[in-house]
């Protein structure tokens, strides 16, 4: 008989992937063609350094999440497959590629992330603002979300980093409390939702992710709806965590669709505008859709 492994005093379930994560192989000339423009522009997408299970389907379908500030992260957060290490210097030029990139693509909305750059003075808040500001000069009917890392509480950064004009503002909140010093070492719940929360105050539609099956309980997970509403938030992700490499955390558990339909109606019945909840959504996952949510 083979011992599961035991996460945070609870014994992980089944290991191996059941059929509803099955996903299919990039495949077709929709996304032969924007690998050849993310080629061309020496661009990063989080969808090939995060490994995303959706590439196909959003690559298929013409679409990106495009991530500046380089591929290297300052961050060694346990279920992150982007790598981790001393960032190159960062290209100023990169602004006025990614939005080339976004024009030639023709996308309609566009989802721009990065790594963090917790060694630059503004984080990175000038290339994100420039980013965003060049996107809409290039592309003026495009809508936009940014995905934005964690700052430190260095809110001057976060102001600068939401102020070029896109339509959604998401900062991932990843897991439950209890689980952030595994999860997210160099990370603070609170200090998160404080950001969520002045982003709110800011006058921006709010948006944020949980990834599911680390060890966390059904209380702990309403526990963390609770507290993003509380905190102004409009839209919430919930999918299921994917172990990258054996390098990164374990599963603990795989949740059941049924599951993820029962935390939607729960985060609907909390407050949440809008939630997206189901085994291969990731923060990026129809993001279309989020752009018209109330705020």
């Amino acid at each position: 008989m083979i011992e599961l492994p035991v996460v945070d005093g609870k014994q992980a379930r089944k290991r191996t992937k059941p059929d509803w994560l099955r996903v299919k192989l990039p495949v077709g000339q929709s996304y032969a063609n924007v690998r050849k423009i993310v080629d061309e522009n020496k661009l990063h997408t989080i969808c090939e350094s995060g490994n995303c299970p959706n590439m196909g389907e959003c690559w298929g379908a013409g679409t990106a999440t495009f991530m500046i500030l380089g591929n290297v992260c300052t961050r060694s957060c346990t279920f992150c497959a982007v790598a981790t290490g001393r960032p190159p210097e960062y290209d100023t030029d990169e602004p006025k590629r990614v939005a080339d990139a976004i024009k030639t693509m023709g996308v309609k909305h566009a989802v721009i992330t990065s790594v963090n750059r917790d060694e630059l003075k503004d984080r990175g808040a000038e290339i994100w603002y420039q980013t965003v500001v060049e996107t809409k000069k290039a592309s003026p009917d495009t809508t936009i979300e940014i995905l934005i890392p964690d700052v430190k509480g260095k809110w001057e950064a976060l102001y600068r980093m939401i102020d070029g004009g896109q339509e959604v503002v998401s900062h991932n909140m990843e897991t439950v409390e209890s689980l952030y010093r595994r999860v997210r070492p160099q990370a603070k719940y609170a200090r998160s939702l404080e950001q969520i929360k002045l982003t709110k105050a800011y006058g921006q539609r709010t948006k944020s992710g949980i990834m599911l099956g680390l060890g966390e309980t059904v209380d702990e997970v309403h526990k963390a709806m609770d507290d993003l509403v509380e905190n102004g938030l409009d839209i919430l992700t919930l999918g299921q965590y994917l172990q990258p490499t054996k390098m990164h955390i374990e599963v603990a558990e795989f949740i059941h669709p049924d599951q993820f339909e029962k935390y939607k109606e729960e985060g609907l019945s909390r407050g949440l505008k809008y939630v997206e909840s189901g085994p291969l959504v990731r923060s990026s996952y129809h993001a279309e859709r989020h752009v018209n949510v109330p705020i």
